[in-house]
């Protein structure tokens, strides 16, 4: 979490500039919403698991 913030800070508009332009080529324009689609799918799992994950643990921690 903190190298993944760390990053961020290092990286300056011209370098995020040629990022999205390199996956705009590699991607194209009607590809890019779909593959959003499914990361913010993605991701949405991956939040309900992790709760999942917590709310066991202190039913646990009560017993």
């Amino acid at each position: 979490m903190i190298t993944g913030t760390i990053l961020l800070g290092m990286l300056g508009t011209g370098e995020i500039i040629a990022i999205v332009a390199v996956v705009l080529l590699l991607f194209g324009g009607k590809k890019i919403p779909e593959l959003m689609k499914g990361l913010g799918k993605g991701m949405k799992e991956f939040k309900d698991a992790s709760k999942g994950v917590e709310s066991d643990e202190k039913k646990e921690e009560k017993k």
